[in-house]
């Protein structure tokens, strides 16, 4: 029978062995706390590279919360002096008034510190009772099924591992004692003024009185809820193949699924842009908005405020803007050679060189392109057999988004238009088959 000294090497061999065999060299980085779950994660870390060839460093993140810090910081240092591995201490600023509460704040100083730190994967010493207490917590918050999944062992997107999450902290305290391990204790961890202490040493104790073995079932529980988050993931992007169409989201499409399906649909296409999905309620308003509203309605949502993040519709399509500001961003830059030329707004030109497309270089005759706002009444000609027309009407033929068309940068040659990008080049500067062009994208 496996006794948890070995169940906790073995766990994190075969957690590092699987990725060895995926990438090499491995870089790992190890965020060590001082606390107990930590120190026996790093001795193990120790015993296990005698066997396995991967690259470690640890990290000490300071918060300064306590008055106890430094002796921290100087415990974690002490502590990889003896196992004789490189230990970094990074202080950080905990935001007070961010809005989140002091716990939430400090976890995200910590990951932000742990992420610049540019590893293949962060480790984390969170254990199976870790996991059944941030399943209560987050049904006690009424989360989703994202939410409920609670902690991956292995969170590729977040390059984050979790070796001990089948271990408990009763296991990883045995350890500990059997090899003679030092460890802090943080007085924190007592104060049940904080909503996982008080899970943790208010009710976790009543209900593993009556349920012995509850740590162990809520996080299965959590990982039977991952697998149907997941699938719900795979769900939406069979439904993404036929709704999303060059990354924007037909209305029409969409109004073909359930609610529950276009409700998840919504869900993982903001969460693939990198946004928190909503709360149930702003969800059920942004799809009613989106759905109802009549076909030249303005729809202007926001989804971030804070990054100006706006949720609109043009032309039976959801779009989502991240460029989206109230100031005019007036452009007025020179081509200096660049690939790619940031704008104002944060859009980007693109400038690659191709045979026989996009603008002709040798027009170019030595004079640099210049980059402008829209002023209005700008005229243009990108082919031979049309005549000149107003690039008010050339946008709405392209069905530019209004909002996009207002922002468009437009390329110069001396005071000729020149180029509007990812609508044409003026018929007489285009390139030939015989020569090299400049071709000019617009990445919004």
């Amino acid at each position: 029978m496996t006794t948890g000294f070995e169940r906790i090497q073995q766990q994190v061999h075969d957690v590092i062995s699987s990725l060895i065999n995926a990438k090499s060299p491995l870089d790992l980085l190890f965020a060590l706390s001082g606390g107990v779950d930590s120190c026996v994660l790093l001795h193990a870390l120790i015993q296990v590279k005698k066997s396995l060839e991967f690259n470690f460093r640890v990290m000490h993140v300071h918060h300064g919360l306590s008055p106890n810090a430094e002796n921290w910081a100087e415990f974690c240092k002490k502590t990889c002096q003896t196992y004789q591995v490189p230990l970094d201490v990074l202080k950080v600023e905990v935001q007070m008034g961010a809005g989140i509460g002091l716990e939430a704040s400090a976890r995200e100083a910590r990951y932000k510190a742990l992420y610049g730190a540019h590893a293949d994967y962060i480790i984390l010493a969170h254990h199976q009772d870790d996991q059944a207490e941030t399943l209560l917590l987050q049904l006690f918050r009424g989360a989703g099924l994202k939410g409920l999944s609670a902690m991956a062992a292995h969170d590729e997107n977040r390059s984050l591992l979790r070796p001990l999450l089948d271990i408990t902290r009763q296991e990883i305290e045995a350890y500990a004692k059997a090899n003679n391990l030092a460890w802090i204790n943080d007085e924190s961890n007592l104060d049940t003024k904080y909503d996982r202490n008080y899970c943790r040493h208010e009710i976790m104790p009543v209900i593993k009185a009556r349920f012995p073995a509850s740590g162990e079932t809520l996080a299965r529980s959590a990982s039977h809820i991952a697998e149907a988050s997941e699938l719900l993931n795979e769900l939406a992007q069979i439904d993404a193949n036929t709704c999303l169409i060059e990354g924007q989201m037909s209305i029409k499409q969409l109004k073909e699924l359930s609610l529950p399906r276009s409700k998840n649909l919504f869900r993982w296409w903001l969460s693939s842009m990198g946004f928190l999905a909503p709360s149930s309620d702003r969800l059920d308003d942004m799809l009613t908005q989106l759905m109802n509203a009549s076909q030249d309605a303005t729809i202007k949502i926001s989804i971030d405020s804070a990054n100006e993040i706006i949720l609109r519709r043009y032309q039976g399509f959801a779009y989502i803007d991240t460029n989206y500001s109230e100031q005019t961003n007036d452009i007025a830059m020179i081509w200096q050679g660049e690939s790619t030329l940031i704008m104002p707004d944060g859009t980007h030109l693109v400038f690659e060189r191709h045979q026989g497309q996009g603008l002709a270089i040798d027009k170019l005759g030595g004079h640099k392109l210049r980059i402008s706002s829209r002023k209005g009444g700008e005229r243009f000609k990108p082919d031979f057999a049309r005549p000149t027309r107003t690039l008010k009407h050339l946008l709405q033929e392209a069905n530019l988004p209004p909002w996009q068309r207002e922002r468009l940068p437009l390329v110069y040659l001396d005071d000729a238009l020149a180029v509007v990008p990812n609508i044409g080049v003026d018929c007489m500067m285009q390139a030939s088959e015989r020569d090299v062009g400049l071709v000019i994208r617009w990445i919004t």
